[in-house]
């Protein structure tokens, strides 16, 4: 953990004006003049669902479900573009023109219908270190502040997609409902198997103990290609990466926002990954 913290700048309005509102949730640019059509979506019982929170882990977890579901090879995988395969709803490309049934909201998912949800959630230390390293390199977002600015930007719920904290929290109160599999990106790293074989029941695929070990050793292949493919010195997937960047002070200052905004939930992350 670095040990001094600089002074540091505020946000430029230049970033701050490239957000938009809509139903009291900020969201990026690229979702402007999206999200009325999604609101009007219908959901089919057969859907699955993959929800996240940014920087979760999301392109692996959408890989790790395909390979699950589709008995795919880890090679073909990594050649495909996924999200022509299990598509974002709120992308630009290929988005709507390839799904026809979406809501990102919870109360739709888990409400209104019967389709399966898996949402993965991520140590939040981890998560917005990668956050802000995507941001830095995104064109369309330009941020030039610094971590530190951008880590109070997260605690105090200033960034795309809303806060971490509720997002996080709605879906682990829902954890036990029979069409929710609630999942934590760092259980990819540490314990594989238990999550593979939680998605394969999820997903009804049936497999023996050879298939599933076949299953798992195709999915660590992918993790490992994903680590691998990463351009930049920091790999954003990588856990325990907030120990790399944040400040003694920093941390303090996380640590007791976390406790009062996840004070009364039982979710816990390993931090000490």
């Amino acid at each position: 953990m670095a040990e001094s913290e600089a002074d540091t700048p505020s946000t430029p309005i230049e970033f701050e004006s490239k957000y938009f509102e809509f139903d009291g949730v900020r969201l990026p640019p690229f979702c402007r003049g999206k999200m009325e059509e999604i609101a009007n979506f219908s959901l089919r019982s057969s859907d699955i669902w993959i929800v996240t929170y940014p920087k979760s882990g999301t392109s692996l977890l959408q890989e790790v479900v395909y390979l699950v579901s589709q008995g795919a090879d880890p090679d073909e995988i990594g050649l495909m573009n996924i999200d022509e395969q299990l598509p974002v709803l709120e992308y630009p490309q290929p988005g709507l023109d390839i799904i026809q049934v979406h809501k990102y909201y919870l109360g739709m998912l888990l409400k209104q219908s019967h389709s399966g949800v898996i949402y993965m959630a991520r140590n939040p230390k981890d998560l917005v270190v990668s956050y802000y390293q995507f941001h830095r390199s995104l064109r369309t977002m330009s941020y030039r502040g610094t971590f530190q600015e951008f880590c109070r930007r997260f605690m105090n719920d200033k960034l795309g997609y809303g806060s971490w904290f509720e997002h996080v929290q709605e879906f682990w109160e829902h954890r036990m409902d029979s069409n929710v599999l609630f999942l934590k990106y760092e259980d990819m790293y540490k314990d594989l198997g238990t999550l593979v074989e939680q998605l394969a029941r999820f997903l009804g695929v049936s497999c023996d103990k050879a298939q599933l070990e076949t299953m798992v050793e195709s999915c660590n292949q992918l993790i490992e290609q994903c680590c691998n493919s990463e351009a930049l010195s920091i790999c954003r997937g990588r856990v325990g990466l907030w120990k790399d960047i944040f400040t003694v002070s920093m941390n303090d200052k996380f640590d007791a926002v976390y406790r009062q905004k996840m004070g009364k939930s039982d979710l816990a992350f390993d931090f000490g990954l």
